[in-house]
């Protein structure tokens, strides 16, 4: 192992987080710790979409491969960028992508990557509790001859090797060599980088120098992002902190900072959540315990960190100890308890009796009146239904009438006007004939100009009345359509053969025989042209009419007049 750096380099490295941390300060904004308490609560509500939003990146990062070439190169670098991602978030996973980070790495010939590789990999295995793995690996290596490159994360893997191990096997002594390579591993980092900064701070921790170490803590609190993985490890640090100072509702603020921050980023390996349950533990908080402790042990379970699982067993048994010794507790006063119980018990036993028939007679009074309600309102649920179904009623009765006075003084005026025309085409007839004009009376008889005349009349009129009750009718239809197929009546026309067609669909005319009679056309060309028109349809074409049955729903009692109307004409 390297040796720490010297007294002086850390002198100056701390004085400058001390000023940094001067004019930190200010800045931080104050929070309460009901505010941070409630801000918890609805993060934890969130979870879930926290880990749904990691798993999306996770897809994404995945998706990556299929993009490009598989060099050697490209596969150890997203092979790496996966393994760092699952890390803190399913260890088997980060584990399974790490060993794949090896072989491109050795493959591009170049030890250094190789050896970070195996490194990167060792220090998974020490969070899996894969200790043999881990130790094998590593012991591959010496510091002397990996480059300075590489130094950084064999110190920081034996480092977690040594924490783990002694979490897991309930061994502090190994405390002592996981500090070893903490300073070793400062020895090697940037003064400059979070890295250093956040260890260092947990070097003063460990010296007991807490004021040094919340001074830089401060300064790291006001330069990383809030809610960011840093801030997170350096709000569970001031957590630790304050709790050195005596500051509990500091210490729990901080701790509960921390998982915010964790949650956010669906950090599963965490300190906070734990420490959070053992806070609440101590100040008599069973159900908060309880809750953070169930959170904690399921970010252990998912994420795979087996020291964590170890951690959580020794505080599960905490609680167990405590419940029995507060159960040995309460049978002692039971115990006080319970001759004045038993002379009280003949007293309550009368007592009950005679509450019981009260509760009898009220029961009773109960059922009756809850019977009278129940029948009551069936009765009044009748009423209201026959009130709506009355006022539906008197509305379609409303309804109707208005239409029926409209289309029927046009029915009487378009069959006074066809009865005036009959009469002086008769009378114009009988001139003809009375005058002996035969050739022009033939040739009167023989046109067909006057029946082409009326029938255009009668679509004009028919027209008219259809548009208005369905002013939308061609918009609407030729939304239906494609934009090849769309319909648009000539100039002075309101509606041509084709929408005639579509139009007695929509009245409910659907006899092809009757539509061809009404038009004055053959049956073939009214199947022709549906045929065509629903080819061009934009749905399905076995939908389509049932969705031309659908314009203008609102006028389906006018439909029904007007259907009723051709029908009998």
């Amino acid at each position: 192992m390297k040796p720490p750096k010297t007294f002086p380099a850390r002198c100056i490295a701390t004085a400058a987080l001390l000023l940094a941390v001067l004019f930190a300060a200010p800045l931080r904004a104050e929070e309460s710790l009901k505010d941070v308490s409630e801000r918890l609560d609805e993060v934890l509500a969130d979870k879930k979409l926290y880990a749904e939003h990691k798993e999306r990146e996770l897809e994404r990062l995945k998706e990556l491969f299929g993009r490009q070439s598989a060099s050697a190169e490209y596969e150890y670098e997203i092979n790496t960028r996966l393994s760092e991602a699952y890390k803190k978030y399913q260890l088997d996973s980060a584990i399974t992508y790490a060993r794949k980070a090896v072989e491109p790495a050795r493959r591009l010939g170049n030890p250094a990557l190789a050896a970070l590789a195996e490194i990167r990999l060792a220090g998974l295995y020490s969070y899996g509790g894969k200790f043999r793995e881990s130790e094998e690996l590593l012991q591959r290596y010496r510091a002397q001859a990996l480059p300075a490159g590489v130094l950084p994360a064999y110190y920081e893997a034996y480092h977690h090797f040594y924490s783990h191990y002694a979490t897991i096997a309930n061994q502090p002594g190994y405390s002592a060599q996981a500090s070893a390579y903490r300073d070793s591993l400062l020895a090697v980092l940037p003064d400059s980088s979070f890295s250093y900064r956040i260890n260092q701070a947990y070097n003063l921790l460990g010296a007991q120098r807490t004021e040094e170490a919340e001074s830089l803590l401060h300064a790291l609190e006001g330069q990383v992002g809030r809610d960011t993985p840093e801030y997170a490890g350096v709000a569970y640090a001031l957590g630790v902190a304050h709790g050195r100072t005596g500051e509990r509702d500091e210490q729990k603020k901080y701790y509960m900072l921390s998982v915010i921050a964790d949650v956010k980023n669906a950090i599963r390996e965490n300190q906070s959540f734990f420490d959070l349950a053992i806070i609440s533990y101590r100040d008599g908080d069973m159900g908060e315990a309880f809750r953070y402790a169930q959170l904690a042990m399921e970010d252990a379970i998912l994420s795979g960190m087996q020291f964590r699982t170890a951690q959580l067993s020794t505080f599960y048994s905490i609680i167990n100890a405590s419940y029995r010794e507060q159960e040995a507790r309460a049978n002692g006063k039971l115990k006080n308890y319970l001759l004045c119980i038993s002379l009280l018990t003949l007293f309550l036993i009368l007592l009950v009796g005679y509450v019981y028939r009260q509760m009898r007679k009220v029961s009773l009074i109960k059922e009756k009146l809850a019977e009278t309600n129940s029948r009551l309102e069936s009765l009044n649920a009748e009423l209201n239904e026959k009130n709506t179904l009355l006022e539906g009623s008197n509305a379609k009765l409303s309804e109707a009438n208005a239409v029926k006075e409209q289309y029927i003084a046009q029915f009487f005026d378009l069959c006074s006007a066809y009865i005036d025309k009959l009469e002086e085409y008769r009378k114009g007839l009988f001139k003809l004939g009375a005058n002996k004009q035969y050739d022009l009376l033939m040739r009167k008889l023989k046109s067909t100009s006057v029946a082409e005349n009326e029938a255009e009349e009668l679509y004009a009129h028919f027209d008219k009345i259809f548009l208005n009750l369905y002013p939308t009718f061609v918009t609407d239809f030729n939304a239906l359509l494609e934009e090849d197929g769309k319909i648009v009546p000539r100039k002075g026309e309101l509606l041509n053969k084709e929408l005639r067609i579509y139009a007695l669909f929509r009245l409910g005319i659907t006899d092809s025989v009757k539509i061809a009679a009404f038009l004055r056309c053959s049956l073939s060309t009214i199947y022709n042209y549906r045929t065509k028109i629903r080819n061009k349809a934009v749905c399905d074409r076995g939908d389509f009419e049932e969705q031309v049955m659908k314009i203008g729903q609102k006028s389906s009692l006018s439909n029904y007049i007007i259907k009723e109307y051709f029908k009998n004409n």
